[in-house]
């Protein structure tokens, strides 16, 4: 899963937008896996990247919510439930933390992990088929923002 999106997303790594695509690429994917976060102070982090990217944010606020949702993925209990659905829910949470940190690569990773985990629980992250399709549709997105971004 990782090389197959680390190379689509390094293929663009002499583009001008690079940076610009590394945090529109994942925001997409964590806005994904919105519904699995748990803490809405996590969800305003996210809130704080997508306003970034669209103008609405300076680098000091980008910088102060990946602090803070670095700090609440770090604190994140986990999962109470024998079926350990709140795996997703720290992963999501992880998730959202590396993209607000630019770690484009590993916020799909997590995001990832948080899709197949909430909906197929443990068995399904150890087998990987059950990533394709998440795989396929992180591929097909990074390719459509990177069109995008081409056209400005």
């Amino acid at each position: 899963m990782t090389d197959a999106v680390s190379s689509a997303l390094q293929a663009h790594a002499s583009s001008a937008q690079y940076e610009a695509l590394k945090l529109a690429f994942a925001c997409e994917c964590v806005e994904r896996v919105r519904h699995l976060l748990e803490d809405e102070h996590v969800m305003r982090c996210l809130d704080i990247l997508a306003a970034y990217i669209k103008g609405g944010a300076d680098r000091d606020a980008l910088d102060q919510a990946a602090a803070e949702a670095a700090a609440l993925a770090n604190r994140h209990q986990g999962s109470r439930s024998l079926d350990g659905v709140g795996h997703a829910a720290v992963s999501a949470s992880y998730a959202v933390a590396n993209a607000l940190a630019g770690r484009a690569v590993q916020a799909a990773d997590y995001a990832a992990y948080a899709a197949v985990y909430g909906y197929g629980g443990y068995g399904a992250v150890c087998d990987p088929e059950s990533f394709v399709e998440e795989t396929n549709w992180q591929l097909a997105t990074l390719e459509r923002l990177a069109n995008a971004l081409a056209l400005r």
